[in-house]
């Protein structure tokens, strides 16, 4: 698997990352989106019905289902501390991939356990 060292450089190719303060909103659960994220400095809580469910920190990527046919966000993710974050839309996704594959399968290990890890909580 990659490290969390070579996701942050795919997503460090970006001229404007976005910066999050501490407690703001990165998306709510059930909103549409297009873009998956790479923390490039920070963390983020992930909570299912208003509880944190997992706590993730620099080089993880979170936001994936959008890009690979959910339709609508499955949790909310909240900056836990100011953050910055690298995104991609289907695009960048598709050029990532072609440019680094082992970022795939980073890509669906982190969704699996993710997945795995809310199905357990519920």
């Amino acid at each position: 698997m990659l490290s969390p060292v070579v996701t942050v450089s795919i997503f460090q190719k970006q001229s404007d990352p976005k910066v999050f303060s501490a407690g703001q909103v990165i998306f709510e659960e059930g909103q549409s989106g297009d873009e998956m994220y790479g923390i490039l400095e920070g963390e983020v809580d992930i909570l299912v019905n208003g509880k944190v469910v997992e706590t993730i920190e620099t080089g993880e990527v979170f936001g994936i289902g959008v890009l690979i046919g959910v339709q609508n966000r499955t949790y909310t993710a909240i900056a836990k501390v100011d953050s910055k974050l690298g995104f991609l839309d289907e695009n960048g996704f598709l050029f990532a991939v072609q440019e680094t594959p082992m970022f795939a399968l980073k890509v669906m290990k982190s969704y699996s356990d993710r997945l795995s890890r809310l199905q357990h909580l519920l």
